[in-house]
């Protein structure tokens, strides 16, 4: 039998995907509890928003790494392209609360598994920028393919495979391409540190990510012929 918190998840993440307005009242009487039992859980009704979208989030980003970046990265995209599709709905509610200047702590999960794949890349010598930028650029570009894709009438997939590969061709080196010296070397080095820091304090490992992340993106950059 579930508790009442899981009857509460329940209950909200199904209006949310319906798209429904959820009330304080309709929520609790669909989960059969009183509202201070809603309160006691989560805060407010936000607080159970809050929690009913970070789940539904973090379980379609939460990719088991399989050895090979590209194909996870390549896996996360569909997944989250799928996830869009099949609950539209709940999808405009997680990218429908941007505020100016504010980042969403909603949406955070995606862009640090994305991170995480990135740095995996990173240490194979396969990345073209950092792994915060990579990240950044790859999930807007989904994120925006997925939108598009709510709105047609039959949602066009290879739309998002071509953009998919358009975005990773963007961070990523290919295996016959070879490395863009120094930047490599950089992006290469701090997925390392970063993955086994050794004896290095916070401090320093902020303070070497903060030189090789400028190093990366000041020999990455085009050179501008005067």
């Amino acid at each position: 039998m579930q508790n009442a918190r899981d009857r509460l998840l329940l209950a909200a993440a199904e209006m949310l995907d319906g798209g429904g307005t959820v009330s304080t009242r309709a929520v609790c009487e669909r989960a059969g509890v009183q509202a201070p039992t809603l309160y006691h859980h989560f805060g407010s009704k936000q607080g159970l928003i809050d929690a009913v979208l970070n789940h539904g989030f973090t379980q379609y980003t939460a990719v088991e790494s399989s050895g090979d970046p590209l194909g996870d990265l390549r896996e996360g995209w569909d997944r989250h392209v799928r996830f869009g599709l099949e609950h539209p709905s709940f999808y405009g509610l997680l990218y429908g609360r941007a505020e100016p200047g504010k980042p969403c702590a909603v949406t955070a999960p995606a862009h640090a598994a994305l991170r995480d794949r990135f740095t995996e890349a990173a240490t194979r010598g396969l990345l073209k920028v950092p792994a915060d930028d990579a990240a950044e650029q790859v999930l807007a570009a989904n994120v925006g393919v997925t939108l598009t894709l709510i709105s047609q009438p039959e949602p066009d997939f290879a739309l998002s495979e071509r953009v998919r590969e358009a975005a990773l061709a963007g961070v990523l080196r290919t295996a016959t391409e070879s490395p863009a010296g120094r930047a490599n070397a950089a992006l290469t080095l701090r997925a390392l540190v970063a993955d086994d820091p050794g004896d290095l304090t916070p401090g320093e490992r902020a303070l070497l990510g903060e030189l090789l992340d400028r190093l990366a993106r000041q020999c990455a950059a085009p050179q501008v012929r005067r």
